[in-house]
């Protein structure tokens, strides 16, 4: 901590959650009201109090809860310690829960949609679920939940999570193997002493319908339960017109968690995350002549069956132990077995609709996974030879093991039908994979307000790969990080930064060049951070150069086994969010990437591809979410995302580059709400202007996903 005062917070009306009366004792005179507070909340007053004899006139201590986070977040442990972004010496989105509420958004991919410099993939391409690109590289092996990988193949849920980080860059120091665009880190809700239960409903257009409750409850002086559902059903405004199916979610979930020792130097969590899905997928619609076809997105065609399916469950078992050693010092132990099950079958658009071209093209895939993490980080604080320091390091052990089918057809080539279960004679693809890793990180001031920040990292892994081919690989990879900070006052941060990365192949369903070294990453980074408006609003900007060797990726091609030697993307990036004023809040973004590739996979690669853009990144991204509170418990608020052009496949071989490619779009939403002590109802209007936008990109360019049409949703909440 530095020496200049911490910047203050605007003063909100606290929410009243418990009101105490007990008898004043001549103790309790001299007990300042803050600890009366605290010891309230702790729920140790009464006992305290209740050690004197003599009574006096009764008086209440109202004890007050701290207001979570609107749009600016205050802490993330996407550095492995618990600290405000504005102190990371790198770039940081935070999509907090206010946002995600504000929104109406439920999934992880539409929390996302506020973060720019990100594009969305469509389905498969060697992959399906949740797989965006960030600063023009892919993620899909850089998603987290907790710190822990989180890499498998299916759609995250936002009901149980108080919000998500992206750390921008390479990251391969702090989580292990990655890529250049950064990583993507969920934060799972946790149980707290103090009570905070919410339960509510939402219908809306086109078949929308979810239940919810967040309920917490503490049941000891330390200990505290909690339990986040969750059941949504969604229709859509796309349909197939001759057989009528349409695209359909449903999904439900269910997260228990208990901790003990709460506010002790012994703190315990236990959770578990179930989610079961049930959709029917939405794979778009194909390009005719490198554009979308038009008359098929704007007539809402959808090319699937009633058939189709895509079931999916979850399951993540956490064990959490945090010891406090001191005040410096800490010391975390996580323990994860997560068990990850989907099949689906779903029909992907080629050329016309008709009655006949319904089993045109069918995706397949039946898989499970299986990971084992222990992570263990140790972060303390001391002085030096008059120096301050802030050290972290750790030790993990990750074991991976997943296996994958072709689900056989039952029916016949004009009539299809599969299930899961029903697998093709084909050996299936399976990977097995150990990694052993150790870090260490120190932060250290070596003159006032300058600190200077170096890491290294080494992982070891073994792993087994086989489908048509089998690929063993033993990797033992170092990862590196550097940062310089100046942080003249509290509300000022400068700071450079370098970091790299690596990722093999086969884990990720990647084995195509197996015979090439590791991907390989750099990232230098300059940016800046100011707090303003007594700490409330955070503004940042970022200048980057991110290089990236030997990327696993199809980029434009359709050949699964083309790789690009090098490629590059440079960028800058503007951001604000939080309070202007006490009553109007802002969560802006603005993205400009310049993405290049530079050299093509040697013997097969195409030469007309170098100087050219990688696919599905988009040059400018521009995103603002603001609200206002009006009186007597009103709240407006309104936003807009923009996307500029994006390409998509393009023809294999020597061919010249001509790709397919997505329009820009501007999408606006809007939200008033109601909000008392006991209860919300909020009214919510996505893509107002029911605007016909292409939200992802299938990664060989065969086809596009249109976007969410215009929805109204209504909702209320109960607090209690």
């Amino acid at each position: 901590m530095k020496n200049q005062k911490e910047p203050g917070r605007i003063a909100h009306s606290p929410r009243v959650f418990s009101n105490v009366r007990y008898a004043e004792q001549p103790t309790a005179r001299r007990l300042p009201v803050a600890a009366a507070v605290v010891a309230a909340l702790l729920g140790i007053g009464n006992a305290a109090l209740a050690e004197e004899d003599k009574t006096l006139s009764a008086v209440t201590v109202t004890a007050t809860q701290d207001q979570p986070d609107g749009h600016r977040a205050t802490k993330t442990r996407v550095g492995k310690v618990v600290q405000d972004p504005h102190d990371v010496p790198q770039a940081i989105t935070t999509v907090t829960r206010a946002l995600i509420e504000e929104q109406e958004a439920n999934s992880l991919r539409e929390a996302l949609r506020n973060v720019s410099g990100l594009s969305f993939n469509a389905a498969e391409g060697g992959r399906s679920g949740d797989n965006m690109n960030l600063r023009g590289f892919y993620t899909f092996g850089d998603m987290y939940l907790d710190g822990i990988r989180d890499t498998a193949q299916y759609n995250r849920e936002l009901f149980n999570l108080e919000q998500v980080d992206v750390l921008r860059g390479a990251a391969a120091m702090l989580f292990g193997r990655g890529q250049a665009g950064g990583v993507i880190n969920q934060v799972s809700k946790t149980p707290m002493l103090y009570g905070i239960n919410k339960a509510g409903f939402g219908v809306g257009t086109h078949g929308f319908q979810e239940i919810r409750a967040d309920l917490n409850q503490r049941i000891g002086d330390t200990t505290a339960f909690r339990i986040n559902l969750m059941n949504r059903d969604e229709g859509s405004a796309r349909s197939n017109p001759y057989t009528g199916a349409e695209p359909e979610i449903h999904r439900m979930g269910f997260a228990p968690s208990i901790a003990f020792g709460l506010g002790t130097n012994h703190e315990v969590t236990l959770s578990h995350y179930w989610l079961k899905t049930q959709d029917k997928a939405d794979y778009g619609v194909p390009f005719s002549g490198k554009r979308p076809d038009e008359n098929a997105a704007k007539s809402g065609y959808y090319w699937g069956t009633d058939s189709n399916f895509d079931d999916s469950e979850t399951n993540v078992s956490t064990f959490n132990y945090l010891y406090k050693i001191s005040p410096d010092t800490q010391w975390r132990t996580v323990l994860r077995a997560a068990n990850y099950k989907r099949a689906y079958w779903a029909v992907a658009p080629q050329g016309a609709l008709t009655a006949a071209s319904l089993a045109s093209l069918a995706k397949t895939r039946q898989f499970e996974t299986q990971n084992y993490v222990l992570q263990s980080d140790l972060n303390t604080a001391f002085t030096l030879f008059g120096m301050k320091n802030e050290l972290i390091t750790g030790v993990e052990y990750l074991n991976e093991d997943s296996i994958r089918w072709a689900l056989r057809n039952l029916g016949t080539a004009t009539n299809p039908l599969y299930k899961p279960g029903q697998f093709t004679t084909a050996a299936p693809a399976t990977y097995k994979g150990e990694t052993y890793s150790a870090y260490v990180q120190d932060t250290v001031e070596f003159v006032p307000d300058w600190k200077l920040t170096l890491g290294v990292r080494r992982d070891i892994m073994q792993s087994e790969y086989f489908t048509t081919t089998a690929f063993s690989g033993n990797f033992g990879e170092n990862s590196y990080r550097a940062g310089l900070s100046w942080q003249p006052t509290a509300a000022q941060h400068y700071y450079a930064g370098w970091s790299d990365s690596f990722s093999p192949t086969a884990d990720l369903y990647q084995l195509s060049g197996n015979q090439f070294p590791a991907e390989r990453s750099k990232v230098i980074e300059v940016g800046s951070k100011w707090l303003l408006a007594d700490g409330n609003l955070s503004l940042r900007t970022s200048l980057y150069r991110a290089v990236k060797d030997w990327e696993r990726n199809t980029d434009l091609e359709s050949t699964a086994t083309i790789l690009t030697r090098k490629r590059q993307s440079d960028g800058v990036e503007l951001e604000a969010a939080g309070r202007i004023t006490d009553n109007w809040e802002v969560f802006s973004g603005l993205s400009y990437i310049h993405a290049e590739i530079l050299e093509v996979a040697p013997n097969n690669g195409n030469p007309n591809f170098i100087g050219q853009m990688p696919r599905n990144t988009p040059k400018k991204t521009f995103n603002l979410w603001t609200t206002y509170q009006l009186p007597y418990g009103f709240k407006v608020g309104g936003g807009m995302e923009y996307k500029s052009r994006r390409y998509g496949g393009a023809p294999t071989g020597t061919a010249a580059f001509n790709p397919n490619w997505v329009d820009s779009y501007v999408r606006w939403d809007a939200m008033v709400a109601y909000d008392q002590p006991k209860y919300t109802v909020k009214f919510n209007v996505q893509n107002i202007f029911d605007k016909v936008y292409y939200d992802a990109l299938y990664d060989n360019g065969g086809f596009t996903v249109p976007g969410q049409a215009r929805r109204f949703i209504l909702s209320t909440e109960y607090k209690f």
